[in-house]
């Protein structure tokens, strides 16, 4: 396996953007080329390039990344697989996009003529800071080698859930690829909250987020479950049992919450099909 491996990333958006900044910051980045129209960047260890035709002919990409709009995923395939030509029999593909199958990209690949072994990961946007947590899927062509490759490759980013079955990465997109958005939704909330109750919004602001910032870091550090520590913080009858005896209500988080990933992951298939 090589120390530091080659990457091709087509796109540099909200997630492939996070990727490349948590390579970046991360010890050991792997040697880059982004495929993209808006980024910048320069470095010995990263090219940008704004079409496939840019890629530079002695680059041979352990790993192609896509992490573009699910709906452009041939169009890119495409390009990229005309631009590389055989050298595209070397490489595998690690998708970070929703819904699309390992079947659907290695079949778009395969209209190029090549025979490419299809990945696919679910990070989160926490992974441009090196706190992420990804789902990782292989499909059955892939090598031990290319497994071990695209887990260090999101280990490098934050954690690695592997999982057995594809079709898991619909609820893993909606628990942790979607997830940071209803934690900033819940940090945005508390400081509305604090503010309709008088305080400043410097000061809601920094109690909402060094409130779920070090929640967080409890449930990270501790072997507590979640619920050992709600109740731990829970004194019958207090401040706490008062604001939970809203939140717990049936139809309030217990229903909602549950409606929200089915919601989410029903979008996740909706994309695949």
């Amino acid at each position: 396996m090589p120390s530091v491996p080659s990457v091709l990333l087509a796109g540099c958006g909200k997630m492939g953007g996070a990727l490349f900044d948590g390579w970046l910051a991360s010890p050991t980045p792997p040697r880059l080329v982004v495929l993209d129209r808006h980024r910048t960047c320069s470095g010995d260890a990263v090219s940008v390039v704004r079409t496939a035709a840019e890629i530079p002919a002695d680059f041979q990409p352990d790993i192609i990344v896509l992490a573009v709009k699910p709906a452009v995923a041939e169009i890119v395939i495409d390009a990229i697989g005309k631009a590389l030509g055989a050298r595209m029999n070397n490489a595998a593909i690690l998708s970070v996009m929703a819904g699309r199958t390992c079947k659907s990209l290695a079949d778009a690949a395969r209209l190029n003529g090549a025979d490419v072994p299809v990945l696919r990961a679910m990070p989160n946007t926490p992974s441009a800071i090196g706190a992420g947590i990804s789902g990782l899927y292989a499909s059955d062509m892939a090598t031990a080698e290319q497994k071990t490759i695209c887990h260090d490759l999101l280990f490098a980013v934050g954690d690695v859930v592997p999982v057995e079955k594809e079709a898991d990465l619909s609820v893993v997109t909606a628990i942790s690829g979607s997830g940071p958005a209803y934690v900033f939704l819940l940090a945005e909330l508390l400081e509305k909250a604090g503010q309709q109750h008088g305080l400043s919004p410097t000061v809601a602001r920094r109690l909402a987020r060094g409130t779920i910032y070090g929640a967080g870091r409890m449930l990270d550090d501790m072997p507590d479950s979640a619920e050992d520590l709600r109740k731990a913080v829970t004194s019958p009858n207090g401040t706490t049992a008062a604001a939970l005896a809203v939140l717990m209500k049936s139809d309030a988080w217990p229903e909602t919450v549950p409606k929200a990933i089915d919601a989410a992951t029903k979008r996740a298939d909706e994309l695949a099909g």
